[in-house]
């Protein structure tokens, strides 16, 4: 008991949420991790091994082909082929070796190993080889297999390919096209209507904000089809294009303004009443107010939507292939990276890297206005007396 009671005394509640926060916070970071590693990496590491062995190098087995027959050179009673299992170039450090497909890592290497039939072979380290027989060679060059240890090896080849050839660079400006006006629009409009609902009296004021609550809850894909509709009548009427970046930066005003007006009114109505009544003895319009003391005062608010925001609007797919289309030239990030799912299945190394691609700017985002995010998010929910 007081071995427990000591334990309360130095903070035991507080060590098991720093420790679970903790595990929380590596059990979010270990893919994140591994896609950013395994970006790095060329195909034949990925297939061969995990992300976890590229920094200690990892053994990768593969097959080689000893010399023709015709190399053989006769020494003694015995036919000698000697050489190196490494071609064109490759490298490494051979672990084991073995005849067989089903064990390919029988013999260490170094040894020499009796295959049967008078035949002999020796593998060494750096993969010279003496292949000898009691008798002439006939037939191919035989066929080994080897355990071979690769270096740590990295590459910036996958990105080129993802920006270059595969057209995610034009997907990334288009995302960016898309996600901040998409930010900034709903923020402007709702920090106006946040500080009209918040200290501003008006008829059918509590109706309004019953509205914005209500309109939170209504989902995206009930409300995409009809907006669309309207979208495109009132377009018909002036003459603006079905397919452009107005239409999807007004769909995500829309979709987000609702929360947009309930965070920032929560956060502008626990301001202390004193300024905003001195402001307006002073003389001060609520313009005036509203652009020099309320927009200083809520930087936690907007900082806080707009990480939410932008998020939403960087990963969407739906909207953006609604209102902006499936054209190569219009595609967004997530469009593209959900092609490259289709047309590159298998191959890992070009998916990681269009993967972080997209990931990389949400993550900055987040880390430069992090530290205003709860404050943000308990907006009003503890007022003073």
């Amino acid at each position: 008991m007081t071995a427990i009671a000591s334990l309360r005394r130095v903070g035991l509640p507080r060590l098991v949420v720093h420790v679970s926060v903790l595990l929380i916070c590596i059990v979010w970071l270990i893919p994140t991790l591994g896609i950013l590693v395994t970006s790095f990496r060329d195909a034949g590491q990925i297939t061969a091994s995990g992300w976890w062995t590229a920094f200690t190098g990892a053994a990768e087995t593969s097959a080689a082909r000893l010399g023709e027959p015709s190399t053989a050179r006769q020494e003694g009673a015995n036919y000698v082929i000697s050489g190196s299992v490494f071609e064109g170039g490759q490298g490494g450090t051979v672990r084991a070796f073995g005849t067989r497909v089903a064990a390919p890592t029988e013999f260490p290497a170094g040894q020499t190993a009796d295959i049967g039939n008078g035949e002999t072979l020796t593998i060494n380290e750096d993969g010279s080889y003496i292949y000898s027989k009691n008798a002439p060679f006939e037939g191919r060059g035989k066929r080994v297999y080897l355990s071979v240890a690769t270096p740590p090896s990295f590459t910036t080849d996958n990105y080129r390919t993802v920006l270059t050839s595969q057209g995610i660079g034009q997907s990334f400006v288009n995302s960016l096209t898309v996600a901040i006006p998409a930010t900034i629009i709903p923020i402007l409009i709702a920090a106006f209507a946040a500080y009209a609902l918040s200290w501003m009296e008006f008829p059918g004021r509590a109706l309004i904000i019953a509205m914005v609550v209500g309109l939170i809850v209504v989902p995206l894909q009930m409300s995409l089809i009809p907006l669309l509709r309207m979208y495109n009548e009132i377009g018909n009427f002036f003459g603006v294009p079905s397919r452009s970046y107005a239409g999807i930066w007004l769909a995500h005003s829309a979709f987000g303004m609702p929360l947009a007006i309930y965070l920032l009114r929560n956060y502008i109505a626990g301001l202390p009443r004193e300024i905003i009544e001195s402001a307006r003895v002073d003389g001060a319009s609520d313009f005036e107010i509203f652009v020099k003391i309320i927009l200083p005062l809520s930087f936690p608010a907007l900082a806080s939507f707009s990480i939410f925001q932008f998020l939403w609007t960087w990963n969407d797919l739906l909207v953006a292939m609604v209102f902006l289309g499936t054209g190569k030239d219009q595609l967004v990030l997530t469009g593209a990276l959900n092609a490259l799912l289709g047309s590159m299945g298998g191959k890992w190394e070009i998916l990681t890297a269009s993967a972080f691609i997209t990931i990389v700017v949400p993550i900055i985002v987040f880390f430069a206005l992090q530290r205003y995010l709860v404050r943000g998010l308990l907006a009003g929910s503890v007022k003073g007396g």
